[in-house]
């Protein structure tokens, strides 16, 4: 069962806001809010993953500068 706790409504210029106790914390910086019915919903924003990242990047026109391929170094392991 969550937990429950009684919040003051407050006007923040023309908005509506609510402060959310330590408690009930949302990780990051923003949130997606919904309502159901009579319920306020807000979830934190999942982060993509670095694949959908990754998609999304536009490829690079420029090449990369070549590389002296130079021979491997003996290591005393």
């Amino acid at each position: 069962m969550f937990p429950e706790r009684h919040v003051k409504l407050f006007k923040n210029g023309r908005n509506q806001a609510v402060r959310i106790p330590r408690e009930f914390e949302l990780p990051g910086e923003d949130a997606v809010m919904r309502k159901e019915g009579d319920r306020l919903i807000i979830e934190p924003v999942k982060r993509k993953s670095l694949l959908a990242l990754l998609a999304e990047w536009e490829p690079l026109d420029e090449g990369l500068p070549e590389i002296e391929d130079l021979p491997a170094e003996d290591v005393n392991l």
